[in-house]
């Protein structure tokens, strides 16, 4: 060890030595000088050495001292160690004792607190999302406490708090029967919180101001629903809220508001117009000029119509209906025989025909070109739909179901636009065909008269003729 240190010492000796005779390069201007300083510095060194030998002597004997404290302190940890480890097993031997006893005092009891924890557990569920937590607050919390300490120790449920899990679920049931108000604060659709006093109807539904309001079990929040329901829904709470006792018509939802978050998501007829996109717009647009057309010719007919029912029972032709312009042949054309006044009448009314079905062509071609249109739209649709799922592929059956009811407005559309134009077209034809009957059957009387006028001078002409004979 010493011979190892005496090394050390001299490595050391001699890299301080050449440090100094580095440093000292500039002032050494001999050998002599710079012999003299090495000197010195190995004197210096030797004496550090020494005082550091001497100090390492002197610490040696605490050394030992500390390595034997150290090992006491240790076989002390040790002999702990043994105890505990022995303490620890007396005590799960007891501990084993003592639930053995417990659960045999318990008894029936066992199963009462094991039914206890896990109707508390269920009912805790129930009651977080129940709509009467948001007027009734709190009840959640104290089910999940319960249940939480039931099963993560041993202790037993008192006699209040079994009494107070049956207070709460009998409430639950009392309060499901009442239509009721509260305070509370609701967070309107523009994001502010307002208090307001809201309506509550058993377990199904909240309303505020007219509007459905939503629970939010998670965080005990009341918030108005961003879309409302229909509006005879939205009528209904209106009337309810006023109601001072009346019977009300109102709208349920017995799955605690599952099925009006559906409703709501229901695009309005707006919404659904606006899906058929450009063709649904020229469809409405066709439809909107063959309506007009149908009750501008309805109008024009009808006024036709009483016209001539009103020429019918005068003897005077008038200009201002069709079947006195016809009947004016007659008079135009008094010597004329029978079949030119034939000819000259189904001149009149071919001329009166097309007035009678003025425009009805174009309310046909439009009850046919509607429906092609929304075909149209459709098929342009469905291609928007694959070419999505050709993307997006078909993990989402919302994205393939959303896109093929998008597509299908527009048949729709041309649907409802070709129903009532081909009910409108077969109601205007059938009454312009009526008028154009009762021309030709005027006609034919004219005819059969004029005949008959004609037969009866001509059996008085061979008379006459007969008696000069």
């Amino acid at each position: 060890m010493k011979n190892i240190l005496r090394n050390l010492l001299l490595i050391t000796s001699f890299g301080f030595a050449s440090n100094v005779v580095i440093a000292q390069e500039d002032k050494a201007l001999n050998l002599d000088a710079l012999l003299k300083q090495l000197e010195q510095g190995q004197f210096q060194q030797n004496k550090q050495n020494v005082q550091r030998e001497t100090e390492f002597a002197a610490k040696r004997s605490e050394q030992d001292s500390m390595l034997r404290q150290a090992k006491q302190t240790r076989d002390a940890a040790l002999a702990t160690s043994e105890r505990m480890e022995t303490q620890f097993e007396e005590n799960e031997f007891k501990l084993a004792d003592l639930n053995e006893a417990m659960n045999k005092r318990l008894g029936s009891l066992k199963e009462l607190f094991g039914v206890l924890q896990q109707v508390s557990g269920d009912t805790k569920s129930k009651f977080q999302n129940s709509i009467i937590s948001a007027q009734i607050p709190g009840r959640a919390e104290f089910l999940d406490n319960l249940a939480q300490s039931m099963g993560s120790s041993a202790k037993l449920a008192s006699i209040e708090e079994i009494e107070r899990v049956w207070f709460e679920m009998q409430r639950e049931m009392t309060e499901s029967g009442k239509v009721t108000t509260f305070t509370t604060d609701v967070i309107e659709a523009g994001g502010n919180k307002v208090s307001k006093e809201v309506l509550r109807v058993g377990p199904f539904a909240l309303a505020a101001d007219g509007k459905y309001l939503d629970y939010n079990g998670t965080t005990g929040s009341v918030a108005e629903l961003v879309r409302q329901p229909a509006g005879r829904y939205g009528n209904s709470a209106a009337s309810l809220q006023q109601s001072s006792g009346d019977l009300i018509e109102f709208g349920l939802d017995p799955t605690g508001g599952s099925i009006l978050k559906l409703l709501v998501q229901a695009p309005s007829l707006k919404e659904r117009v606006e899906q058929g996109g450009i063709v649904g717009y020229i469809i409405l647009a066709v439809g909107l000029v063959g309506l007009l057309i149908a009750i501008w010719r309805f109008i024009a007919l009808f006024i036709e119509g009483a016209k001539v029912n009103s020429q019918l029972k005068s003897a005077t032709f008038k200009d201002n209906n069709s079947l006195g312009r016809v009947m004016k042949s007659k008079d135009d054309y008094p010597d004329a025989d029978t079949e030119a006044l034939e000819l000259h009448l189904t001149e009149a009314i071919l001329g009166e025909v097309p007035k009678l079905g003025r425009s009805l062509s174009i309310i046909k071609v439009i009850s046919v070109v509607a429906p092609l249109m929304g075909l149209l739209g459709t098929v342009s649709g469905m291609i928007n739909t694959f070419q999505a799922i050709t993307l997006f592929g078909t993990g989402d059956p919302k994205l393939m179901a959303g896109g093929i009811s998008t597509a299908l407005v527009t048949t729709v559309l041309g649907l409802v636009v070709a129903i009532p134009m081909t009910l409108l077209y077969a109601i205007l034809n059938t009454r312009s065909k009526s008028i154009v009957y009762i021309l030709q059957e005027q006609a034919a009387g004219v005819i059969a008269e004029r005949a008959e006028a004609h037969s009866a001078e001509v059996k008085s002409a061979a008379a006459n003729n007969s008696g000069k004979a």
